[in-house]
């Protein structure tokens, strides 16, 4: 296990790419945000994450995103755990439950694990509950039943949040933006917009060869933060390295003055953690685009 001092004594990571285009002016809304699934976190050990949360700070990012796992065991000790997240000079901009499976009638996390996630992340100042689901497309259908427990389950757990002083967010993988994103269109129509909104993971919608900029441009006002990552012959490289149109996105972004998080997210399939190696560059190109 790497200590916390020792992590961060480790020297910053140099962008990897030279930005041949000017900054952009800034956008004033938009908020910058990084997941922290980049760097290898032992939930055992507080002390890690707290050492990811002031790299991330050091790299000029504005608040911060990270799995229930890595906070949960803090929910006994949410006073003193949440000094020091506020220390970091960081938001908590969201905690997300990802599982391997789900409840098989609503498609999303069981409720009982839902009140106490976000009941514990309330209690450590998260602005959000973020929600991971199982895709409902079947065969080339997505089945009306099954569409309705999972809509019904959605808003169930947004009412939970909001008593808790809490938004909460559907997130997204491929599956949703399947078939012309008959599933995502389907959430974003039926949902309750005063208790469910979208953090849109931009990279499983590329993959599924989605239009990004053209979906946020309808939905942006029920969006609430995107996953940022980028590709380049269908394998994961820093944001600004692949083919991911990000500029045209920040030109969207721009342009209807969303205030909402874009988050830097290097997740590597794999299994990789790639630390500042790949986020260093991925907030240079942040920068380009966004200008701050």
């Amino acid at each position: 296990m790497v200590s916390r001092r020792d992590f961060l004594a480790a020297p910053l990571v140099t962008a990897s790419v030279t930005m041949l285009l000017r900054a952009a002016p800034p956008n004033k809304g938009v908020k910058l945000g990084c997941q922290t699934n980049a760097w290898r976190i032992d939930p055992n050990y507080f002390d890690n994450l707290l050492g990811v949360l002031l790299r991330i700070k050091e790299l000029g990012f504005d608040g911060f995103e990270t799995g229930f796992r890595n906070v949960q065991g803090q929910f006994a000790n949410a006073a003193s755990a949440r000094a020091q997240i506020e220390q970091t000079g960081l938001k908590f901009l969201g905690c997300h439950i990802f599982l391997d499976q789900y409840d098989p009638q609503t498609r999303i996390a069981p409720l009982e694990l839902i009140q106490k996630v976000a009941a514990g992340a309330a209690s450590l100042g998260a602005e959000r509950l973020i929600l991971s689901g199982g895709g409902l497309m079947q065969n080339g259908q997505v089945g009306q039943l099954e569409l309705k427990n999972k809509v019904d389950g959605l808003n169930a757990a947004g009412g939970y949040c909001k008593s808790k002083g809490l938004r909460l967010a559907y997130h997204n993988h491929g599956q949703e933006f399947a078939d012309g994103g008959r599933e995502i269109e389907s959430l974003a129509r039926l949902t309750d917009p005063e208790l469910v909104d979208f953090l849109v993971d931009c990279g499983w919608a590329f993959r599924a060869q989605a239009d990004v900029p053209v979906f946020f441009t309808n939905h942006h006002q029920r969006i609430c933060g995107l996953h940022l990552r980028d590709f380049k012959n269908g394998e994961q490289v820093p944001l600004g390295q692949g083919e991911f149109p990000i500029r045209e996105l920040a030109a969207v972004i721009k342009k209807v003055n969303w205030s909402g998080w874009a988050i830097n997210e290097e997740e590597r399939l794999s299994g990789d953690k790639p630390g500042e190696k790949a986020v260093t560059p991925a907030r240079q190109a942040l920068k380009q685009v966004f200008g701050k």
